[in-house]
């Protein structure tokens, strides 16, 4: 399982509605009011989530990134900051 909280860099505070994706995959899920996501994925050596702000109108303008986890065999917690274009 791949779970975890989206936030801005400068506030700190929560993001919703950020697409967190697996590349090479369908596989997505929009963070919540708490800016909190999980999904389930395969196990794999190299795993890399793509993080996309699709609603600038809601919560602001925020730059993509990638974040590449290693040996994603067990579960794992990621706390993203993201930051304003």
């Amino acid at each position: 399982m791949v779970q975890g909280k989206v936030k801005s860099k400068t506030s700190g505070n929560p993001i919703e509605g950020v697409k967190v994706s697996v590349t090479n995959n369908t596989q997505y899920e929009h963070t919540d009011k708490d800016g909190f996501f999980a999904f389930y994925t395969e196990a794999a050596n190299t795993l890399t989530l793509k993080i996309e702000d699709v609603d600038d109108v809601q919560n602001g303008s925020y730059a993509d990134k990638d974040t590449v986890l290693i040996e994603t065999w067990e579960n794992v917690y990621l706390e993203i900051e993201m930051e304003e274009k």
